[in-house]
Order: C-alpha cells, then sequence, then structure tokens
C-alpha cells in the first residue's frame, strides 16, 4: 500500500486502545476486528499493522510468525482459493494490500469480503508453499489505535463528484525505527495527511497536512491523499516519497512532519495522469540502488535512485493532459498485470498478479 522495506512511514495516529481481549470466540468471525481490509506492513519480530479505514483505526498484531520459511511462491488460483478458505463469492472477494514478514518471509494479503456497509476485512497468511491460513486475531495478542481527526463516514460532493472520505482515511502505512507512519485523509483543512506515531501506541497528536503541486491539474492541492509512499533518504535526511493518483511524485521531509504543521511537498515527477500508484519497494542490484512503482495503467516503473536525490521540483505550470514532467523512468515491460508488490529479499520481489490468460497468481520475480 505498502511496502515493508527498511522504512516505512504512518500518518501520526490519533488513537485509542484495546486489549486482546477484543473477541474471544473461536469461530473467528473477523467482523468483529474489521468492517474493511485495508493497507498492511510489519514491524520487527512478527509484529503485523493492520488498517481498518472504515474504522479508521489500525491494529498492532503480535504474529509470533518468526521462524524463517525456506522456499519461493508460485500460487496459482489465488482468488479461487481465497473463496475456498473464506467461503464467500469470488466476486465478492478484493485483495486489498500484500506484505511480506521479514522475520520469516512468509506472505500476508489484507483482504475485503463484500462492498460497501456490508464489507467485511479479513488477514489471509500464505506461507512459501502455497498453503493459505486464515489470521486468527481471537487467539493473537494486539492492540488497536484509532484516529483522531478522522473524516466523517459519509457520502459528500468534492469537485464534481461524490465520495465517501473515510474509505481513504487510511490509504498507506509503514513502519520505521520505532514509528508508525500513515497516510490518507482527515477532516481538517487540508485533509491530505500524513501521521507519525511511536509504537507501542502511547501517545496520540495532530496530523501533518499536506499541500502539493499537481501538474496535470496546473495547480496546488489539498484534498488528495497520498496512495503510497516510501521513507527514502536523500543527502543524509529522511523524506517520504509519496505517490499520488494521476501521478505526481512528491519529496517530503520527515523532519517537516511535526505535529499539526501545514507542509508543502516537492513535486519531482509528474507521471501522466489517468494512472493510479498501487505499491513502492526500494533495492539495489550490481552496486546500483533503484526504485519500482507498480500502477494501473503504465505497467512496472524502474526509476534510479540516483535521479531521485538529485531532483528539483518542476516548473509550476500544467502538464499537458498524458505528458510527463521530471524525473524518468524505465517500463519493466515483462511484469504485466501487477496489482500488489513488495520486496522478498535482495533479490527478488514478491507479486499480485492478474494473468493475461485469466485468474490472479501470487508469486516471486527476480529484481529487474
Amino acid at each position: 500500500m505498502k511496502s515493508t522495506i527498511t522504512f516505512l512511514f504512518l500518518l501520526s495516529l490519533s488513537l485509542s486502545f484495546s486489549s486482546n481481549s477484543l473477541l474471544a470466540n473461536p469461530t473467528l468471525k473477523q467482523d468483529a476486528y474489521f468492517k474493511a481490509g485495508g493497507p498492511i506492513c510489519f514491524g520487527p519480530k512478527g509484529l503485523l499493522f493492520a488498517s481498518d479505514p472504515q474504522s479508521a483505526a489500525v491494529l498492532a498484531i503480535k504474529t509470533g510468525d518468526t521462524k524463517k520459511a525456506k522456499g519461493t511462491f508460485k500460487v496459482d488460483g489465488l482468488q479461487k482459493k481465497l473463496v475456498g478458505l473464506l467461503g464467500t463469492k469470488s466476486d465478492s472477494i478484493r485483495i486489498v494490500d500484500l506484505a511480506v514478514n521479514p522475520s520469516s518471509g512468509n506472505a500476508y494479503l489484507s483482504v475485503t469480503r463484500g462492498s460497501g456497509k456490508n464489507s467485511h476485512g479479513a488477514l489471509v497468511k500464505v506461507s512459501t508453499d502455497g498453503k493459505l491460513s486464515l489470521v486468527n486475531l481471537s487467539k493473537l495478542k494486539q492492540t488497536r489505535a484509532t484516529l483522531n481527526f478522522a473524516p466523517v463516514d459519509k457520502e459528500i460532493r468534492i469537485g464534481r463528484r461524490k465520495k465517501n472520505p473515510r474509505k481513504e482515511s487510511i490509504t498507506d502505512l509503514a513502519f520505521v525505527n520505532g514509528r508508525l507512519f500513515v497516510a490518507g485523509l482527515s477532516n481538517e483543512e487540508f485533509s491530505s495527511t500524513l501521521r507519525s506515531l511511536p509504537y507501542p501506541f502511547d501517545k496520540q497528536s495532530k496530523p501533518s497536512t499536506i499541500q502539493i503541486y499537481h501538474g496535470a491539474h496546473g495547480k496546488f492541492e489539498t484534498h488528495s491523499p497520498v496512495r503510497t509512499f516510501l521513507p527514502y533518504e536523500i543527502d543524509g535526511k529522511m523524506n517520504i516519497l509519496a505517490a499520488y493518483t494521476c501521478t505526481p511524485l512528491v519529496k517530503i521531509p520527515i523532519s517537516d512532519l511535526k505535529p499539526g504543521s501545514k507542509v508543502t511537498g516537492t513535486t519531482i515527477a509528474e507521471l501522466g495522469n489517468w494512472n493510479h500508484p498501487l505499491d513502492m519497494i526500494a533495492y539495489k542490484k550490481n552496486g546500483e540502488s533503484y526504485l519500482l512503482m507498480a500502477n494501473t495503467n503504465r505497467g512496472i516503473m524502474k526509476f534510479k535512485a540516483a535521479d531521485i536525490t538529485e531532483a528539483k521540483s518542476i516548473p509550476e505550470e500544467r502538464v499537458k493532459r498524458g505528458e510527463k514532467a521530471g524525473v524518468k523512468y524505465e517500463t519493466i515491460k515483462k511484469w504485466t498485470g501487477v496489482e500488489q508488490l513488495d520486496l522478498l529479499d535482495n533479490k527478488n520481489a514478491l507479486v499480485v498478479r492478474k494473468l493475461e490468460e485469466g485468474g490472479i497468481r501470487l508469486e516471486s520475480l527476480p529484481l529487474p
């Protein structure tokens, strides 16, 4: 949503807490935990952060999954296997996010069943041998953080469209150096928000709100959420590398994300409109550093990290429809249909991809 690279990032959470006794029902009706599945990420020692945008909440779950697994992933018919596991219709299941547990190498999926008010979330573990199992939350220790300043839970008109901003209260999250970072919307005047919270959850603070220049629209915007992000070091300082719909790429210094601050990010690329970013990872190969971005319409984008580091702000003028500006990228043409992406190890990525011949596969691919 998201990314489990060494650096991970979260919006400052307004929190309330609850213990593992949320549900003692061994039949595992996960509806008590998630109204909807959202972005997920891992911290150390098998600690899983799982979000529920509909409830504007995050669970920190001690999975106990810390034993290194062996094997490589290639799970065909993933959608059908999820249907069998969850006992529902294939067209009612949506894979929301993928995260690799760095402690074990196993994969976890955030899944939503149904839609609208009738949707429910679930977490599914996929071991390297291809076995799927439901994560039994009733048997795992956890704490819950509920966001303050969450957006309203009703349809409102934003520009020419109607949408429910609560569904975007959490759009991505990541954990780095003891802090959980979360992106999404709030009820603030600048509703695009980044939050930062120390774990264990013991504090709450007002979120930082974000303004960016959107080249395809030719104006500054404050109401579009970060879709996916990556904490990344630039010139010795940690930044959030954030991607937005339609598709600005923006650098935001973490040092600017003070509680209640209004921050203007630096737009370093316009990657073409009519597009939705999905996931980003960073890696090294042959002594060089790269970034990969999965998206809906332009294939897997590969960036040289040096170009990101050296990039300056694009001119504050409109970028013509469909055209691009700023940092350049290479398209990885063989990686078709990728809908979710995470780093598996220092040589491979793990992807959920829709196959041209039909069906969905979870598989590991050598880093390009």
